[in-house]
């Protein structure tokens, strides 16, 4: 959890960043690693958290001054876990790398392939993907009703339809599936 409460917005700007509601906090973040995290982790080694949980305070520092925060209302449900976003549905997201990965994203390999990968894989609900200084880091989130979308920010922002790729394809030579560490 504490990986999870880090914040450089909050660190920067001298601001806690705690929830307010911390059983539902600790539940859905709870989902966002069994579902999601842990299966990563076992399959493909170490996951780097860029950022995770987020008070409304400081996601409302962070939308204000511009350092990539949505509006409140926007990351309920998303990167402010401890609060049901517009559906009423519970959520979690994190911001990862894995440095797996990422040594192969600097060398050519297509953002899709881990995309793919996750998709066929893994019960998330959003994906979103940036280039993150050569990293290749995403926005990985878990909720109670999956919408299972895929968008980027690499090359241009857009979502795509996993359904019109030969999504195998992308992604021969990675790892199966594990779910024990």
């Amino acid at each position: 959890m504490r990986d999870f409460l880090y914040s450089e917005v909050a660190n920067f700007y001298n601001e806690q960043n705690f929830p307010s509601n911390p059983e539902l906090a600790i539940e859905v973040g709870e989902q966002l690693c069994v579902q999601l995290l842990e299966p990563l982790h076992a399959t493909f080694g170490r996951i780097a958290i860029r950022s995770a949980y987020r008070s409304c305070n400081v996601n409302q520092l962070g939308n204000q001054k511009n350092h990539n925060c949505s509006r409140n209302e926007i990351n309920y449900g998303r990167h402010i876990w401890d609060h049901l976003d517009s559906e009423g549905c519970k959520g979690a997201t994190a911001c990862i790398v894995i440095p797996w990965f990422t040594d192969k994203y600097s060398n050519g390999v297509d953002w899709k392939s881990l995309a793919f990968w996750i998709h066929d894989n893994l019960p998330y609900s959003e994906m979103e993907f940036f280039d993150g200084k050569g990293l290749c880091s995403f926005n990985l989130s878990w909720n109670e009703r999956p919408k299972r979308t895929i968008s980027s920010w690499i090359g241009g922002k857009r979502k795509i339809d996993p359904d019109s790729f030969n999504r195998p394809e992308y992604y021969q030579g990675f790892p199966l599936l594990l779910r024990d560490i």
